[in-house]
This record gives structure tokens, sequence and C-alpha cells, in this order.
């Protein structure tokens, strides 16, 4: 190409890159300072006891009335599953009414009376415990002169609702995801319990499963909000996949802008000069080579994610429908405790598989296998529970029961046939493939050989699907990952990687800003010379 040619095409390149790099400026300062502030966020969080509840177990003794009792006498006809509780120093049956555990009761296994606002008590009695723990006053035990003395039902709800410790001020059920509480949090319907402190904490738990849901205090939320605003942009979320376009536009144009520096970097020399826009230009070309790398891998796997949020999803069911008639259970304890061994039952759910009704029996473990979820976000990992399946009628034992379980629960969500089922396996740890945003542990991987290698990840304790994964769904999440949030750098642990994310979000400033100053000198030097 004719050195005039040249000439004219650079002084084009340098032009787009200029009027490029200023329509991005903004959006990569926000981006950029809140990538910085990410790591922050996700380390300042509430201090709690505890993201497990270690159920004491069931008292057999108290099983005074049977559920099939208890179901009649409160007119229950048919349910979706049944747990057995502890609060307040008191025993309940936790009978879930609907898919959705919408509707959740809570009857006394000693009187069979219907406790009142049942759900909202266990809400509180489980956020207290994932706040503060166990104390001495909030005996887990059950008072064994309760039923004679006054009716079990009373007794819970003064215990409950008179616990020692922070004071409760409100509780609010949620089936919706809010601005506070957000998708990426994946539970519903749950309860969110505000104490009155002066950090202002909020506990989101989940009462169908006893399990933590998010805790935010007054610190965390303002970083929550300050996030939404400046890297997911919340206020734009109206717009609805608008929204997407706009991010995808405005990435694919910071990675075309880096491209375009890239180039006048190579195909430029550096001039030496005292002059303070020749200085100025030197800082930009230096500091946006450092940064250059790591402005292209944020700038793609931001757009791959942006643009995979506009992409059509398959619509699958996030649970099967399960109806248990109130007429078909049987209850023998005594049964059930010989079965295992005359081990400490810790829990108890049920379940149907091909037509067939079976007791998933909880065995007591100790608090070592609980450490795990303590912390989930440090931990990434928990243990499998140990559970037996025993099936109804007939008391018999049901052999690997809960993989039998998650191989039904899996061919009912892919309709595809066992015969089809290439692995299955238990998940306990947190992987590049199921993450942390999932939250769900531990899950079973049923791996397929169709439909692009689809993989269902299952939650045997509920019947819930955890997510569906295909071959194709791994570039983007390996891009986001990797590329975004720096599991790259995992081998470090997550100090490194924090300090690693939070150092290249910073150079993206730097370069912007170096830049900026750049362009405002050059600016002021053309209008002088006009």
């Amino acid at each position: 190409m004719p050195a005039f040619e040249l000439s004219v095409m650079r002084k084009k390149i340098y032009k787009w890159h200029r009027t490029l790099s200023l329509i991005i400026s903004v959006p990569v300062i926000l981006w950029a300072s809140s990538g910085f502030m990410h790591p922050i966020m996700t380390n300042i969080r509430p201090h709690i006891a505890t993201q497990s509840y270690n159920a004491p177990g069931i008292d057999s003794s108290q099983l005074k009335r049977s559920l099939q009792q208890c179901l009649q006498e409160n007119k229950i006809d048919s349910f979706n599953n049944v747990h057995i509780v502890q609060m307040g120093g008191q025993q309940f049956y936790q009978v879930i009414l609907d898919d959705n555990d919408s509707d959740i009761r809570y009857i006394s296994t000693r009187t069979g009376h219907l406790l009142k606002n049942g759900d909202e008590l266990y809400a509180r009695f489980l956020a207290k415990f994932f706040l503060e723990g166990s104390g001495k006053k909030d005996s887990l035990a059950i008072e064994p002169m309760a039923a004679s003395d006054r009716d079990c039902c009373i007794m819970a709800t003064t215990n409950v609702m008179n616990s020692s410790g922070s004071k409760i001020i409100a509780v609010s059920k949620l089936s919706h995801f809010n601005e506070e509480y957000k998708y990426i949090n994946r539970l519903l319907p749950v309860y969110k319990v505000s104490f009155s402190r002066n950090d202002g904490i909020r506990i989101y738990v989940e009462t169908a499963s006893a399990r933590f849901g998010f805790a935010v205090d007054n610190k965390r939320a303002a970083f929550e909000t300050f996030f939404g605003i400046c890297h997911t942009w919340e206020w734009m979320n109206s717009l609805g996949n608008t929204k997407y376009f706009i991010m995808v536009a405005i990435t694919l144009t910071g990675f075309l802008t880096t491209l375009l520096g890239l180039y006048i970097f190579f195909t430029t020399k550096t001039k030496r000069s005292d002059h303070s826009l020749v200085k100025a230009r030197r800082n930009h070309r230096y500091t946006s080579l450092v940064a250059s790398l790591f402005t292209l891998l944020f700038t793609f796997s931001g757009g791959f994610h942006a643009l995979d949020q506009i992409l059509p999803k398959d619509k699958l069911p996030d649970h099967l429908h399960q109806s248990i008639a109130a007429a078909t259970i049987g209850q023998d304890f005594k049964k059930l405790d010989s079965l295992v061994a005359h081990r400490a039952i810790q829990n108890i759910s049920i379940c149907r598989m091909n037509d067939k009704q079976y007791w998933q029996l909880y065995l007591k473990r100790s608090s070592k296998a609980f450490d795990g979820r303590t912390d989930l976000m440090k931990n990434m990992s928990v243990s499998l529970p140990d559970v037996v399946y025993v099936e109804l009628p007939g008391y018999t034992v049901l052999q690997n029961g809960d993989e039998q379980y998650a191989r039904y629960l899996a061919s009912g969500f892919s309709n595809n046939s066992f015969e089809k089922i290439k692995t299955v396996m238990p998940v306990t740890t947190f992987t590049n493939e199921y993450n942390f945003i999932d939250k769900r542990l531990p899950v079973w991987k049923v791996g397929y050989a169709v439909n692009d290698n689809e993989r269902f990840y299952v939650e045997t304790s509920t019947g819930f699907l955890s997510t569906r994964i295909r071959d194709k769904d791994l570039w983007e999440n390996y891009s986001f990952n990797f590329l975004h949030k720096h599991h790259f750098m995992d081998w470090g642990g997550k100090t490194v990687r924090d300090a690693s994310t939070m150092f290249w979000a910073a150079m993206q400033i730097a370069m912007v800003i170096v830049g900026l100053i750049l362009y405002f000198r050059y600016r002021k030097r053309k209008a002088s010379s006009a």
C-alpha cells in the first residue's frame, strides 16, 4: 500500500479509535469500578453463626398421633410432602400441601392440633438459628411435660416469639424475586426475617427444606445497590431484552476499540519528547498495552454473557407433580427404626417413584458433617446425606434408593428413557460446570448420550431440578467463569483470584482515565491553535 494511502488509513483508524473510546468510556468506568468492588462485596458479608441447620432428630416417643390421624382430623385429603420438624421445644408434622411450597401447615405430633401461623413461626426460628446459633434458652429438646401442662402449639409459639437474642421486628413471605432478593439466590418461596440491630440485618430462609437463603445488612445492601446500578444496570430492567442488546453493542464496541488501539500501538512509534501532550500519549499507549489483554477478556465474556440472556431457552419444569393420598400413608416408626438398625432418624420425607411411594429416611449425622455448609461460598462443598428409601406399604428397603430416585427424576424432567442414561454420580462440590450460582448441594448428575450430551442436576431431598446443562452451554459458562470472574486463578484460592480481578479492573479504569486526559489535552491544544 502506498505511503500516502497508509497514512490516510491510519488517520481514520486514529479517529475511529478516539470516537469509539469516548462512547464507551463511561460504561467501562461503571463496569470496571463495580467489578473492582465486587470481591470486596463478597468478603464484607454479614456475620452469621451458620448456614446449615443440623436438626436434633426425631423423638419417636413424642409421636403420640400418627400422621394419618393428624391429616384426617385436619381435613387434609392429599399433600405433596411431609417432614417432622422441631421448634420452640416442640415437634410437628410439617405438611406441604402443594408443589410450590406456598401452603405449609404444622400439626403437633402429640396432640394433632394445627399450629397457627406455623410457617411464619418456623421461619422466625430458623432465621434466629442461622444468625445466632442455638442458645441455652432456645433448646431444641422436647419438653416432656408440655402436653400435660399446656397445649404444645401455645408453648411453641410462646417459646419462639419470646426467644432470647436479637429481636425480630418484621417477617414477610416472598414468592417472587425483588431488588434485594435477586434471581441469583434461586430459592423460592422464602421468608424475609428482619432483626432490630444497628446493622439492619435481614435473613432469608426457605422453610420447606429448613435452608438458609441469603443474609444482607445495610452495608451489604449498599454494595448490592451500587453493583446493580453500575454493573448489571438494573435501572434498565424495564427495557427487557433491549437492555442486553445495548450491553452487547457496548461490549462489542469496546472489543473493537481495543483491537484498533493495538493496531495503532504496533504500527506506530512512540515519540521522545517532554511535551505534555506527547507524554500523555505515551502514558496512554503503555497503560493500554498492559490492560488490553484483560479488556479483550472482559468485553468478550461480558458481551457473550449478555447475549446468552437474549437467546431463547428451553422451559423446563423445576419439579415433578406429586400428590400423596392421605389414606395411603402408613407410619410404623418401630418398623422404620428396625430397618435402619436403630440409628437416629433426623428427618423424613416422602416421594413417588414408578407408581410406588417411599419414605426417605435421613439418618442423623455428627455436627462435623455440616461444617462445609457453615460458609458455602468459601467451602464450596457439602457431605452426602445418609438416606434410606423404604417402600410402602411393604416396608422393604430399596437398594441404592437415592441413585434410583435421581434416575427417575432426571427421566421425568428430560422425557428420556432410562436406557439412554450414560452416567449417574453424586455431586457434593461446586465445579466449573456446576458452580456456586446453581446454589443447591448435594445433587445428582444424570447424563445422557442424546441432546448434545445433556445432563440434569437433580436434588433428591426436594425433588427439584437444579439445572440442565448441554455441551453448547459450556462455552458461555466457561467464558464467564474463566475470562470474566478469573476462575483461571483458582489455583491460588479465592484471595488470589479476588486480587487478580481487582488489579485488572483497576487497570481498565487507569486506561480510560489516561485516555481521557490525552483527549482533553488534545482538544485544548487544538482550540488554542485555532
